[in-house]
């Protein structure tokens, strides 16, 4: 599997201009950038104090990595790793015994490894390399909060989740800790850590779990922190960097480590610095803090990256603590097929227009099922690779399908279909990559981004055929979306074909799909036709300039 590289965001040098100018960060990169405002005023314990520079400090060390689903080197081993990892941790710690080591959420779920043994293999891994802490992230909740519990126990570092609550309890879910004080180095470094809302509807928390606001919870701990002796405040949160913002303002916090949005990004609100690694380990985070000894007060900060390339060594004591796993990483490397075109399976292609993989696998279901048409959600197609040209792995079969499902049928009419699809890109002008976006075979349709929500499909034909809006169709899909997942609810109540009880796995169909032909060779041919305005999209959606719709025409006056 591979992955593009994350580039370090454009927001570094603006966090170097922001927080030099408050006074409360050094950093080792600089480049030339205007002088942004800063977000109101700098957070206490940080720029608020006066300069000391007689006074001596005490250096403390923070690394720090997010997203991190599987323990294997990516990008067809150019990135990550955590036995490299290990290695980078424990040279660290020979430079400077103040350290502390931060997973800032993301870890059980998904992976392919996952989908055997449901993220221990990611606490095994944890354990092994020695983390501190580590915040829940959405995905710790894929298989359920019975199963989270069980990794909790089986971690040997602490679990923190203020806003993760348990209705039965009253109390933080897991009896997560409200929050840590740590001494390090004579420091007293206070941690709390926070969950985004949208976890309730993104995984499976359950009906007993719910999730409270993240403003008021650290308005809530941070005096509390103070009151116990934390000299440094640090967020360990997985929220959207906007969310980060947020939380800096609410609270006198003098950092905010992060996760979740898989790019590398630096930002500062309020005088907060904000930092955030890319995703699977391809870097390692440091922030190092200096403390005034004197005072205990935060003097500044240094930000740097450390590469996770093959020109580190891996470490023999993480290897050696992973080798129950060594029997799955070969199974999953045997072949099933091959491929002589890159098949497209990034989450930003398959949320928003054609690729040459979900067309594949859409038209694999409606071979699998025979059925007329078949529509799949582009959350479905994981991975958020590009499979080079050559052998096609079962692993790469269970990334591109990590979750459990099955293939099935069900009859429709052509006015649900129209239904489906105006659902399917209800969402396409407001979030950069929806999960509803589908992905068809059998049919063809255009949308346009500018139309009203509900109004914005503009053509579907069936075979070349006008759709028919009273004629009954079958369609192939997988079972998460014939139940009404991804709010395909119109699927609900529909008569299956094919059950889901009776269909086959995803995966088995698209294993099968892999080894249809000695190479195969998917192409996009145009089945979705995406509109700006009337006009066929070809700019990307971060072009701000053109993802503008145009404005109305005005009457003649």
């Amino acid at each position: 599997m591979s992955s593009p590289s994350r580039l370090l965001s454009p927001l570094a040098p603006s966090l170097a201009v922001l927080l030099l100018a408050t006074g409360c960060a050094s950093l080792p990169w600089s480049a030339p950038a205007p002088t942004p405002a800063a977000e109101s005023k700098p957070a206490e314990n940080a720029a608020s104090e006066p300069v000391q520079d007689d006074e001596p400090t005490i250096s403390l060390t923070l690394l720090h990595v997010n997203d991190v689903y599987q323990f294997t080197p990516v990008d067809f081993g150019a990135r990550g790793g955590l036995a490299r990892l290990s290695t980078l941790r424990k040279q660290v710690l020979a430079e400077s015994s103040n350290t502390l080591f931060l997973m800032a959420g993301d870890t059980l779920s998904p992976s392919v490894e996952s989908t055997f043994h449901k993220g221990k293999q990611m606490i095994d891994a944890w354990n092994a390399l020695g983390l501190d802490f580590a915040v829940l992230g959405n995905h710790e909740f894929d298989f359920g909060p019975d199963v989270l519990r069980e990794r909790m126990k089986e971690s040997r570092f602490t679990w923190l989740g203020a806003n993760v609550m348990d209705k039965q309890t009253h109390r933080p879910f897991g009896d997560t800790p409200p929050f840590v004080i740590r001494e390090v180095g004579g420091v007293k470094v206070g941690i709390f850590g926070v969950l985004l809302g949208k976890t309730k509807y993104s995984s499976k928390p359950g009906p007993d779990v719910y999730f409270t606001d993240t403003c008021v919870k650290a308005r809530e701990l941070v005096p509390q922190m103070r009151h116990q002796g934390a000299q440094i405040i640090i967020a360990l949160t997985h929220l959207l960097v906007a969310e980060d913002k947020v939380l800096a303002r609410c609270a006198p916090i003098d950092l905010i480590i992060g996760g979740h949005e898989h790019v590398m990004m630096q930002a500062v609100s309020n005088g907060t610095p904000i930092v955030k690694m890319s995703s699977e380990a391809r870097e390692l985070g440091r922030v190092t803090l200096h403390v005034g000894t004197r005072s205990g007060k935060l003097k500044s900060m240094d930000f740097d990256v450390l590469p996770v390339t093959p020109e580190v060594p891996e470490d023999p004591a993480f290897a050696s603590a992973m080798h129950a796993y060594d029997a799955l990483l070969t199974e999953l490397s045997q072949p099933v097929g091959r491929t002589r075109v890159p098949l497209d399976a990034l989450e930003e292609s398959n949320r928003n227009h054609e690729t040459n993989l979900a067309s594949f696998v859409a038209d694999a279901y409606r071979k699998a099922t025979g059925a007329d048409v078949a529509l799949i959600n582009g959350g479905s197609i994981r991975s958020d690779s590009v499979l080079r040209p050559g052998p096609l792995t079962r692993r790469d079969v269970l990334a591109v399908h990590p979750f459990p499902g099955s293939v099935v049928s069900i009859e429709v009419t052509g006015a649900v279909l129209h239904q489906a699809l105006e659902h399917g890109v209800s969402r396409s002008a407001e979030e950069a990559g929806p999960g509803r976006f589908p992905q068809v075979s059998g049919l063809q349709y255009a949308f346009d981004v500018c139309r009203p929500v509900g109004d914005r499909i503009v053509r579907v034909t069936v075979n070349g055929e006008p759709l028919d809006p009273k004629r009954m169709y079958t369609l192939a899909t997988n079972s998460y979306m014939s139940g009404g997942g991804d709010g395909y609810t119109m699927f609900k109540g529909a008569k299956y074909r094919v059950s889901p009880d009776k269909g086959r796995t995803t995966q088995d169909v698209l294993r099968d799909a892999f080894a249809s032909a000695a190479a195969i060779t998917p192409a996009t041919d145009g089945r979705i036709e995406r509109l700006r305005g009337g006009a066929r999209e070809v700019a990307r959606k971060d072009d701000q300039d053109a993802a503008v719709c145009p404005a109305p025409a005005r009457a003649a006056q």
